[in-house]
């Protein structure tokens, strides 16, 4: 028969109390493990595009339907009867920054109803990093803005789209509104956590797309337009992004509106994105 032998505190001392692990603060999952959670969100995300091939007919038919519409209906009214692959070499560098626009507003529409799905709630469960998230949903979207831009140029070459320069300047354009495509989401996931309703979100979009889409450089040239327009346009972050992308494939100056791009693309991520981060880990 075993005895156990109990030592006892003098008297007087101080009785401490078991020690316990310190909890681990959100903040501290180190860049690997971070990582691997995106990876895996991403990995998820793809999989229900997989279980569910309609969520891609935005970034399949979009494309399509606006290069056709564009050239045909507005083409020769812009470039002359006859010129239509005259404006093919105008329109479609500007509609890869359209198709950021588009994809863009469909995130915020997304984690809207992620949301009202109980989905977003779950992941707030996890010991992972709010940001992988959101991180996460944007690689998928980036993805799907890639599919819709080789949709777009196959379109155009179609149509009678030439690259004057080399296929590394069309690469630079189609990274460079990449780049600037991934900002917008920052924006749209933004509204998609502060509006109560994805309807509310699709037309809070709309209200940003539409002025700055028309009152750009995507589908005409820009000194046709009244002295203030043609203000507004200068300043426009879609008219940038246009003509780096339309200068890289056409050939011209490429300096100015490229760094401007990437200006834009720095300030609205680094403004927005802690934002959205913040609103990610109080909604309730």
């Amino acid at each position: 028969m075993s005895t156990t032998t109990v030592t006892k505190s003098p008297v007087g001392a101080p009785r401490t109390a078991p020690a316990r692990p310190a909890p681990t603060a959100e903040g501290r999952i180190g860049l690997r493990a971070n990582l691997r959670h995106i990876g895996a969100l991403v990995r998820r995300n793809a999989l229900q595009i997989k279980q569910d091939p309609e969520s891609m007919f935005d970034a399949v038919m979009m494309p399509i339907i606006f290069i056709l519409l564009f050239v045909y209906v507005f083409g020769g009214a812009i470039s002359g009867k006859g010129n239509n692959d005259v404006y093919v070499n105008y329109v479609t560098p500007g509609l890869m920054a359209m198709m950021g626009m588009n994809i863009a507003m469909a995130v915020g529409v997304g984690i809207n109803d992620d949301f009202k799905k109980g989905v977003m709630d779950r992941f707030r469960t996890m010991p992972i990093a709010r940001s992988s998230v959101l991180i996460a949903k944007i690689v998928v979207e980036v993805g799907r803005m890639l599919i819709a831009t080789a949709i777009l140029l196959g379109m155009g070459f179609l149509l009678g789209l030439e690259i004057h320069t080399s296929f590394f300047h069309l690469l630079a354009a189609i990274g460079l509104s990449m780049v600037f495509g991934a900002s917008l989401m920052w924006i749209f996931i933004l509204l998609g956590l502060s509006l109560k309703t994805a309807q509310a979100v699709q037309g809070m979009a709309m209200l940003v797309l539409m002025p700055l889409q028309f009152g750009s450089s995507i589908f005409a040239p820009t000194s046709s337009m009244p002295g203030w327009l043609e203000t507004f346009t200068d300043y426009n972050p879609l008219s940038n992004l246009a003509d780096s992308a339309r200068n890289l494939i056409n050939g011209g100056p490429v300096a100015h509106s490229v760094w401007m791009t990437l200006g834009w693309a720095l300030v609205i991520t680094v403004v927005t994105a802690p934002l959205a981060v913040a609103k990610f880990r109080k909604k309730t």
